[in-house]
């Protein structure tokens, strides 16, 4: 499948980010040449929108690397699947190896960049992404953990607002924490954040936002916003 046309410059303003967008910008912004790991759920949209000459190496947690853009019609292979078991293409050069070998990619600190959902993030950068800690939940932290820590930059892909309202950008994680500090940038529908270091602390930045007022954005979080 071909890789989709990106946006020729920033998507406009005035509107929140559809999911389609959001992958986007984030493809746009990972440096070329990277090697790549890609959550399941939202972070798997990325590869649809990686350009030829990014030149990015896509790696799967269960074991393959050099992954293409989603499969679709006939190029469907119910044995050629990403992570999240959604059948994928492979690129020349696709190499496969064993689970455990994958792992040692991501916690040996081989990945450059890993994309990840998450439930909150905190406003130093702690992550909390495989489970909200009530009674019913089912917790799915799968290589969540090792990605988190082992990935040099950690980008996180997530709704800016839970269903209730309540922002998901916080001051303290209250759910299960995945990684302390791991998180390096924070894309949502309203906004993209970066966590910079300022006088030996960590903090967030906010790069550009969506469909709301600088104002606004920052009247809803529960704490400094710097820009």
């Amino acid at each position: 499948m071909p890789i989709r046309e990106t946006l020729p410059s920033r998507p406009d303003t005035s509107e929140r980010l559809s999911r389609e967008q959001l992958a986007e910008l984030v493809a746009a912004d990972i440096a070329p040449s990277s090697y790549v790991n890609l959550g399941i759920g939202q972070p798997t949209k990325v590869s649809d929108y990686l350009k030829p000459e990014q030149k990015i190496t896509l790696h799967t947690e269960n074991g393959m690397l050099g992954m293409g853009p989603a499969a679709q019609g006939d190029q469907v292979d119910e044995d050629l699947i990403n992570a999240g078991k959604i059948p994928v293409t492979e690129l020349p050069g696709t190499s496969y190896f064993h689970h455990a070998d994958s792992f040692s990619m991501m916690r040996g600190g081989h990945l450059d960049v890993c994309v990840l959902g998450a439930f909150q993030v905190s406003a130093n950068g702690d992550l909390a992404n495989w489970s909200t800690g009530a009674p019913d939940a089912i917790p799915a932290v799968g290589g969540a953990m090792d990605l988190a820590i082992g990935a040099k930059e950690v980008f996180v892909m997530m709704s800016l607002f839970a269903r209730d309202g309540t922002p998901k950008i916080v001051p303290e994680c209250t759910y299960p924490v995945t990684g302390l500090g791991c998180v390096t940038r924070v894309y949502t529908d309203h906004g993209v954040f970066l966590i910079t270091e300022h006088e030996g602390e960590r903090r967030l930045k906010l790069r550009e936002h969506y469909g709301i007022t600088r104002e606004e954005l920052a009247s809803r979080l529960d704490f400094d916003l710097h820009y």
